[in-house]
This record gives structure tokens, C-alpha cells and sequence, in this order.
């Protein structure tokens, strides 16, 4: 049922599968790969000499969940067409990709019966989705905090200035410690109801190169951490300079590396990377070319239960914090036209700012 694996150098399938843009590899009844075409090689990230003759899981682990699937289609005839099949583990460390998905069984010129694989990059897709929610998300925290921050201010306002008055009135030093215990509380919400609600002025850009911000932060980082926590750089020199307003970058920065070096509680390592990307789309926007900003560590990534709500004010997955880097870095990279996006699974979280590079969408 089916030929001796062949090699796939020279494709005998026809120019019209070499031209595709969907990934298509064919097996046989033993699930051996006996054709992949160049829109497959660029999908899996691997060659289709590496491909031939063998079990695609072998080569690309993150297509092991389909390999049942495969063996039903070649079992009883019938199609199949599974969606948002996540590879984690490709070639040469690429970023985790998405694919949709078609199985189906054919009859080839010889007779015998053949599995085709056809698979479409889903990955952006679902970025676009989740990038829409990310912003739904931030308009509605944005909202509710901000009104929230302008009640709370008035009241403590009037609750500092009472406890100065009575500690005027009150002898005893013992007395006079609660209420400069109120003072100081009243003082330290007013401070978290500022941070809630941002900072105050508009950003102020000009043309910067961003390495020297993140550089900044990196050494920030390198003095806050110990000798257990390796700091590493990966930068793209050919990224142009970008509008920028260079505090309300380093903060939001600071906020995301300061991020992932409390989720290693000192020991692991963190990345600094930028990379230039095309046709990229920022929240509902696309754009020919932007900055990617990445910052990631191997530690145990973010809690599945927070995922979904990581850039609400107010979240956190660890004692002590509270809750507002990754809101407040959202609102700071949201002013400049970005946005801050994320993947995460153990031993490798990745937080991206998205920056257009031009202020023209395509």
C-alpha cells in the first residue's frame, strides 16, 4: 500500500505544488514523508532532506498531536481538518507557531494510497485576536481605574488632612506614632491611586535609538540581580531610529524586565532582543515595518489561571507585588502608537513591545 520512501530533492509532484503557499507534505501508509514542498520547509522550519523518508513527528516534534489524527484519515478514508495546531519546539529555536490544518487520503498515479497534509500559518491570525482583545482590554481597565483612582483621591485627601490636625492636638509621642501611621498609609494610596491613573503628561517624542534605552535597563537589571542571574543582549543593528518619548519607554522597560526577573527569584537568565518585523499589525493597524522589543527568561511562566487577565490593574501572581508593572508598561507602550504582547510556557516567557516604525499604516 504505498512506494518505498523516495527522496524528495527532486519532486516528482508537479510545479504547481512547488508554487504554493500552503504547506503541503505527502506521506505514506506508514506516515513516512515522501513529499514536502518549499512553503512546508518554511513552515516547519526544517529542509525536505531532512524530511524524507521519515515520521514527520521525529523531525518536528510539535506535529506529534496529529499523528493519531493522521493514522485515522489513513485508517477510514476520511478527512480531517484540525485548527490552531501550536508547534512549541522548532529547528533552531524559532518562535512557537499556530497552523491550520487539512487531512486527507488520495489515490496516487501508481494505485496506491497516499495521506496529504496541507498546512496554513494561523499564527498571525490569532495574534490579531488576541492583540484586539489585549486593547479591549486596556480601554475598559483604563476606564474603570481612572474612576475608580478619582474617588479614592478626595477621601484621602481629607483622611491626611484630619490626622495632621489631631497629631497637632495629641502630647503623647505614643499617640502621635498612629497617626503618622495614617499619614504615611494615606500617603502610600495616594501614590498607588497616581500610579492607576498614569502619568499625567502626554508623551513628548523625538527620533531615539532604542538600544540605548534598553541598555540602560539591562544595566539596571545587572545591578539589581546576583551573580545566579545571567543578563544577555540580542540586538538588531540595522533598527532605524524610532518617535519615541525616552522616560515612558525605560519605565515601561523597566516594568517588564523587573517582571521577569522577580518571576526567577534571582537565578536564570533574561534576554534583551530586538528584531525589525514587516507587515506587522498593532492592535487594529497595519504596518509595513515596526520594532520588536522582546524581553524573555526561562522561569516558570505566567499562571495559566492569570493569563487572561495579566494587563488588568491589580493582577499579580506574586506575594508583595502589586499588580500594576504590566498595566502601567501597557498604557506607556499604548501612548506610542505600540503594544505590549506575550507568549508563555515553562522555562520560556517572552514579553514583546510592538513599535510602528513609521506612523503611516500600509
Amino acid at each position: 500500500m504505498g512506494r518505498a520512501a523516495e527522496s524528495t530533492a527532486t519532486p516528482p509532484r508537479g510545479d504547481y505544488l512547488e508554487n504554493l503557499t500552503t504547506g503541503v507534505v505527502i506521506l505514506g501508509a506508514g506516515l513516512d514523508v515522501r513529499y514536502a514542498n518549499p512553503a512546508a520547509e518554511q513552515l516547519l522550519g526544517v529542509s525536505r532532506q531532512q524530511l524524507a523518508g521519515r515520521v514527520l513527528p521525529e523531525v518536528v516534534p510539535g506535529l506529534g498531536i496529529i499523528t493519531p489524527l493522521l493514522a485515522r484519515v489513513r485508517d477510514t478514508g476520511q478527512g480531517f481538518a484540525p485548527r490552531e495546531v501550536v508547534i512549541a519546539a522548532r529547528a533552531g529555536g524559532e518562535p512557537d507557531l499556530a497552523l491550520d490544518c487539512a487531512l486527507t487520503v488520495f489515490e496516487n498515479s501508481d494505485g496506491a494510497h497516499e495521506l496529504l497534509l496541507e498546512m496554513a500559518d494561523a499564527s498571525r491570525r490569532l495574534r490579531i485576536d488576541r492583540e484586539k482583545a489585549l486593547l479591549a482590554q486596556l480601554e475598559a481597565s483604563r476606564s474603570m481605574v481612572r474612576q475608580l483612582a478619582h474617588e479614592l483621591r478626595n477621601p484621602l485627601g481629607g483622611i491626611r488632612g484630619a490626622a495632621q490636625l489631631l497629631e497637632r492636638q495629641l502630647e503623647s509621642p505614643a499617640q502621635k506614632d498612629y497617626t503618622a501611621l495614617i499619614i504615611r498609609e494615606s500617603d502610600r494610596l495616594v501614590g498607588l491611586t497616581t500610579a492607576l491613573l498614569g502619568p499625567a503628561r502626554a508623551a513628548r517624542k523625538r527620533l531615539l535609538n532604542i538600544h540605548e534605552q534598553l541598555e540602560h535597563v539591562r544595566q539596571l537589571i545587572v545591578a539589581e540581580s546576583g551573580p545566579e542571574l545571567r543578563v544577555e543582549r540580542d540586538y538588531d543593528p540595522s533598527l532605524p531610529p524610532l518617535q519615541l518619548d525616552r522616560d515612558l519607554v525605560i519605565q515601561a522597560m523597566l516594568n517588564l524586565a523587573r517582571n521577569a526577573l522577580g518571576a526567577l527569584e534571582g537565578r536564570g537568565r533574561i534576554v534583551f532582543r530586538t528584531r525589525v518585523v514587516s507587515n506587522e499589525t498593532i492592535g487594529h493597524r497595519r504596518f509595513r515595518l515596526g520594532a520588536c522589543v522582546e524581553i524573555e527568561d526561562d522561569g516558570p511562566g505566567v499562571p495559566e489561571a492569570l493569563r487572561e487577565t495579566l494587563f488588568y490593574p491589580l493582577v499579580t501572581g506574586r506575594p508583595g507585588g502589586s499588580g500594576l508593572g504590566l498595566a502601567v508598561a501597557q498604557e506607556l507602550v499604548n501612548r506610542h502608537g505600540g503594544l505590549i504582547e506575550y507568549s508563555s510556557r515553562p522555562g520560556r516567557t517572552v514579553f514583546r513591545m510592538l513599535f510602528p516604525i513609521t506612523e503611516e499604516p500600509s
